[in-house]
């Protein structure tokens, strides 16, 4: 008797974990449960409202109590400081809408230096529109079709930057001729170039979303199909989730918008096309330079996939800065590749002297160092 039950004694030890594991299992499962129907109660919309001010922010420097000083750098007007992103504590979605907003001054106050101090003009595109269509726009000096001898076009990267932009960030933490492309205009046409400063990220109008508009119902399988009936739990479950999630992420309804997109300038890849066909290949000048960074350079490079012939005629020299090309991925020609090394630069983020000559990642152009990248594109 005794010899069976120590036999035994395993196996029953064996099951009495099991049945520990269930019985853990179960009572965590009631605790998920019971936390849900506790979250189900709780009223985050109103619970963050009372914490989080209303997205009313000002429209001016002078507004937000900012200015540039002659160092290009921003200061507050009162205490002369830098400026603080955390305005409130705790409130970091609320600093982040501030922060944006102040970025939306900073991109009208850069157009108006391109105006002001680079005595450069805007020109709509397209070209030939109509009245009511969503338009862009690119920059242009004087000289921008006529200068006989150098042009300079400059392409920023993607995101929230604008014309004559490189790094928001940096304009708005560090100073002006860090982020933006003004340095670059003076100096060039200093030395005799003429400049266009393209703008690809301007792609299309927002507007205010109609109470008419909805989605089209998408196409559905018969009612009686399994996997119908699968698709509608799961479309509900994660309507539900949605919701869950919307409520917690956007508590103060903020306005619904719609995109309509710019003809011919929808996306950068677009808009480089678009200037290169309609300004830079009927510019006069003999020798035209380049200038892209980041986004810009996988813009650059699908231009040159659809003009090569005339790009290979016409540009000089590119100098790329973090180029997020990739002449696999955008399925670059052998001709391409080869003008790409005896033309194109790519200065890299690396912590090597400027200029070092680092290892290349693919066939397309030298990458050198260029000390450190903080979103301007040279040191």
């Amino acid at each position: 008797m005794i010899s069976h039950l120590c036999a035994a004694t395993p196996v029953l030890y064996i099951l009495w974990i099991a049945m520990a594991q269930i019985a853990a299992g179960q009572e965590d499962r009631e605790k998920t449960t019971a936390l849900k129907d506790l979250l189900s109660r709780i009223d985050l919309d109103e619970l963050m409202k009372k914490d989080e001010p209303p997205f009313t922010f000002p429209k001016t420097l002078e507004e937000f109590e900012y200015a540039f000083n002659e160092y290009g750098q921003l200061r507050h007007l009162k205490t002369g400081e830098p400026f603080v992103f955390n305005a409130r504590e705790d409130l970091h979605r609320w600093n982040q809408k501030r922060y944006e907003a102040l970025g939306e001054i900073i991109t009208q106050y850069v157009y108006e230096l391109l105006e002001k101090k680079c005595n450069m003009t805007k020109q709509i595109l397209p070209e030939e529109r109509t009245d009511d269509e969503p338009t862009s726009f690119i920059y242009l000096s004087p000289d921008a079709l006529s200068n006989p001898s150098k042009l300079l076009v400059l392409i920023h990267g993607s995101g929230v930057v604008r014309a004559g932009q490189w790094a928001r960030r940096l304009i708005i933490n560090q100073d002006l001729d860090s982020g933006t492309q003004i340095p670059f205009i003076t100096r060039a046409m200093e030395e005799g170039y003429s400049v266009m400063v393209l703008n690809p990220n301007e792609n299309y109008l927002e507007v205010e979303k109609s109470a008419m508009s909805s989605p089209l119902p998408s196409p559905t399988e018969p009612s009686d199909e399994p996997a119908e009936k699968r698709d509608r739990k799961d479309d509900k479950e994660g309507k539900k989730k949605r919701e869950f999630y919307e409520k917690y992420r956007n508590p103060q309804k903020e306005t619904e918008t719609e995109r309509i997109p710019i003809r011919e300038n929808s996306s950068s890849e677009e808009h480089v096309l678009y200037v290169w066909d309609h300004f830079v290949s009927q510019a006069k000048a003999k020798n035209v330079f380049i200038m892209a960074h980041s986004y810009g350079g996988l813009s650059f490079v699908e231009l040159m996939n659809q003009r090569e012939t005339e790009v290979k005629e016409k540009v000089c020299a590119v100098a790329l800065t973090d180029s997020a090309h990739n002449i696999w991925l955008q399925e670059t020609s052998k001709g391409t590749q080869d003008w790409m090394q005896q033309h194109c630069c790519n200065w890299v983020s690396s912590p090597e002297p400027v200029d070092t000559l680092l290892d290349p990642m693919l066939r397309d152009c030298p990458r050198v160092s260029a000390a450190w990248l903080g979103g301007s594109p040279l040191p």
